[in-house]
């Protein structure tokens, strides 16, 4: 299974500018001759693969993009001025389709790859490129052409970089519905998440990252017992792992700690057991349902205590959204560092990395 991220954009590039026919006017100077100049070309829009960029978020909200005409010509030989291009960033990976006819006309696969999506008119010629020995006054000139046009379908076969995992009704469809723009089935019994369900998180307006909520799992999930064990393979691929457990109760007399301890450690033997690569990803614990503890700070002293767990943790509510902004913060900036260091070794292998003793870590 592949997760997808695409947007459908409907670019216009700018018209170019009309040419003038004008004549020079002076003060005994007579038969001036013709001084119309030339229209500015229609400004161009330009897709460039950025590996700053995660996700094609911004494209499914902004659907027109449209660059300016260029100035007409005016006269004493006065050419109009170009049109401002646009360049769209997109995800290195990006392929993009012609949205009528499917047909795939580009795939960014490197950073810094820049390419044509529509070309601006060309601007018109003024009359003075008319001028000849036959013509001295010519009143001919000719329009801007007109830009390009084209609906664009724009896909991003992605990875993505927070896996959530946990037991069944852990509240994993919950949260990412809470945090991002996936809108899963949600309900009140066990296995409602049938398939992977992925979604784009903003944390804001430059930033995103992909999160992927896969069915829950159960013990024997590594041999095939439950659903999870045919998405597992997918949170090899990404970068960080969300644990979610549910700390909430509906029995007075029931030991919380132990049985969230117990969910808690059979989760991980089962990652353990599929694969090595997945048990040594980074992992953070997310407390789930805390509005539904009496004394949420002490049942988390208490669980950690009992899993005996020193790393990152989270008390969140997905229902109400209590603590899911500042975990969404904490994923961004780890994310951010994460994709930092490994530009700064992409680029070391690539001979391109310039070591400057000022940005040196402490």
């Amino acid at each position: 299974m592949k997760f997808v991220d695409e947007a459908t954009i409907e670019v216009v590039a700018g018209k170019g500018g009309n040419g003038a026919a004008s004549f020079r006017r002076e003060k005994f100077i007579e038969k001036g001759g013709p001084n119309g100049g030339d229209g500015g070309r229609g400004g161009s829009i330009y897709a460039e693969a950025d590996r700053n960029v995660n996700t094609l978020i911004d494209y499914r909200y902004a659907r027109l993009h449209r660059a300016r005409n260029g100035e007409n010509g005016r006269g004493s030989d006065q050419y109009g001025a170009g049109g401002e291009d646009i360049t769209l960033r997109v995800p290195v990976g990006t392929m993009i389709f012609d949205a009528e006819t499917g047909e795939q006309l580009f795939d960014m696969k490197r950073h810094g790859e820049r390419i044509t999506l529509a070309q601006g008119g060309a601007g018109g010629l003024g009359n003075l490129h008319f001028k000849s020995s036959v013509n001295r006054a010519p009143r001919q000139f000719t329009y801007g052409k007109e830009g390009e046009h084209r609906k664009l379908r724009l896909e991003l076969k992605v990875l993505a970089d927070v896996g959530l995992l946990g037991m069944p009704n852990a509240g994993k469809s919950t949260l990412i519905t809470r945090i991002s723009n996936a809108k899963p089935r949600i309900a009140d019994y066990p296995f409602t998440t049938l398939h992977p369900n992925l979604g784009v998180v903003r944390s804001s307006e430059a930033h995103s990252f992909v999160v992927a909520d896969i069915p829950g799992l159960i013990e024997g999930a590594s041999e095939g017992a439950g659903l999870g064990h045919l998405f597992l393979r997918h949170l090899t691929r990404t970068r960080i792992l969300l644990h979610l457990l549910d700390v909430s109760s509906l029995d007075p007399d029931e030991d919380i700690v132990a049985k969230v301890a117990s969910e808690a450690r059979a989760i991980v033997e089962e990652l353990r057991l599929y694969s090595e690569e997945l048990y040594a990803k980074p992992r953070w614990l997310v407390l789930n349902k805390l509005d539904m503890v009496s004394d949420p700070e002490d049942l988390k002293a208490r669980l950690l205590k009992e899993l005996n767990w020193e790393g990152p943790v989270f008390g969140i509510s997905a229902l109400t959204g209590v603590g899911t902004q500042d975990l969404v913060y904490q994923l961004q900036s780890w994310l951010d560092e994460e994709s930092r260091k490994e530009h700064i070794e992409q680029d070391i292998a690539d001979g391109t990395h310039i070591y400057d003793e000022r940005f040196a870590p402490d």
